[in-house]
C-alpha cells in the first residue's frame, strides 16, 4: 500500500490497515456524531440545527457525555475491519491496475484502484457497521430501544432480516468508492510526486498528504455521505426514500449538510489514518515478510 517502497505483505496491510482505522475511528468518532445528528430528521420531519457545535452542546447538556459516543463502539469495530480490507485489497486491486511494463500507476489507475476498494470494503465492512451506528445514534435521540450495538444488531435483524443491515448499500458504495478512490488515490499521487523530487518521507509529510486527501474526499463525497446516513436512520428508508427526503427538507444545498464537522473529521482522520498506518507497517514489516 501507499507505505514503504517494495512490497508489502498482505498480512501487513491488513494488520497495519486495521490498527489505522480504529485509532482513527477512536480519535475522532465526536465529530462523526456531530455530523450524523445535523443528517438526521427530528421526529417532525424537520431538520434540527444546522450547526454541529450547536448540536454536540445541547447533545452534552441534556443527554450527557455518554451519548456522544453513542455507537461508537460499532464504528471502531467497524473501521478496523473496513480499514484492514481497504488496504488489504487496495494493494491487491493496484497489482491489477498497473501497467503491464513498467508496473507503475497513473493518477487515472490510482483513481480506479481505489473506486474498486471502496466497492469491495463496502460490501464486506462499511454497510453493516456504519447501519448499526447510525441507528444507534438516532435511536438515542427518541425512542431508546435499543441497549448496545449487540442489542441492535439482534432487533434490526428480527425485524427486517439480513436485508436490513444493508439499508443504504447503494448510497454507502457509492460513498465508499467515491472516498476511497479519492482518497487512496490522492495520497498516493501526492506521495508518488514527492518521491519523484526526492522529497523524504516523514509523519509530518504522511500527515499533510492524508489530510489533503481527506479535504478533496470530503466535497467530491459529501452528497453521498447525506443520503447514506438518512438511509441508515433507525427506521430505514431506501436511497430514493432519503434523496427525496433531502431535497423535500433542504432542497440541494441538504445534499451537503453535516460538510463542516465531516471536514474537520476528515482532515484529522487522513492525516491519523495514513500516518499511523506508515508507522505500523515500518514495524510489521521486518518481522512478517
Amino acid at each position: 500500500m501507499p507505505a514503504q517502497e517494495g512490497h508489502t505483505p498482505p498480512l501487513v496491510s491488513f494488520l497495519a490497515g486495521g490498527v489505522a482505522g480504529g485509532v482513527e475511528a477512536l480519535a475522532t468518532f465526536p465529530m462523526e456524531f456531530a455530523k450524523t445528528r445535523v443528517q438526521l430528521r427530528t421526529q417532525s420531519g424537520r431538520s434540527s440545527s444546522k450547526n454541529p457545535f450547536v448540536v454536540v452542546a445541547r447533545v452534552f447538556r441534556n443527554e450527557g457525555v455518554r451519548a456522544m459516543y453513542k455507537g461508537c463502539s460499532t464504528l471502531v469495530v467497524g473501521s478496523i475491519a473496513k480499514d484492514g480490507v481497504r488496504f488489504l485489497s487496495f494493494d491487491a486491486i493496484k497489482k491489477a491496475f498497473a501497467d503491464p511494463d513498467t508496473g507503475a500507476m497513473s493518477p487515472l489507475r490510482n483513481l480506479l484502484a481505489g473506486m474498486c476498494t471502496g466497492v469491495v470494503a463496502s460490501t464486506f465492512a462499511v454497510t453493516p457497521t456504519e447501519r448499526i451506528k447510525t441507528a444507534l445514534i438516532d435511536d438515542a435521540r427518541h425512542a431508546k430501544r435499543f441497549r448496545s450495538s449487540l442489542h441492535a444488531v439482534r432487533v434490526i435483524y428480527q425485524e427486517h432480516g439480513i436485508v436490513g443491515m444493508y439499508h443504504g448499500y447503494a448510497g454507502t458504495t457509492l460513498k465508499q468508492a467515491g472516498a476511497t478512490a479519492f482518497r487512496m488515490g490522492t495520497y498516493n499521487i501526492l506521495k508518488d510526486l514527492e518521491q519523484s523530487h526526492d522529497i523524504e518521507q516523514n509523519t509530518a509529510i504522511n500527515f499533510a498528504n492524508g489530510a489533503i486527501a481527506g479535504i478533496i474526499t470530503t466535497y467530491a463525497t459529501q452528497p453521498f455521505d447525506t443520503i447514506k446516513t438518512r438511509s441508515q436512520s433507525a427506521k430505514g428508508a431506501t436511497t430514493m426514500d432519503a434523496f427525496r427526503g433531502i431535497l423535500a427538507d433542504d432542497g440541494v444545498k441538504g445534499l451537503w449538510r453535516g460538510t463542516t464537522m465531516r471536514l474537520g473529521r476528515t482532515v484529522f482522520s487522513g492525516g491519523i489514518l495514513f500516518t499511523v498506518y506508515e508507522q505500523v507497517a515500518a514495524t510489521l514489516n521486518p518481522v512478517l515478510r
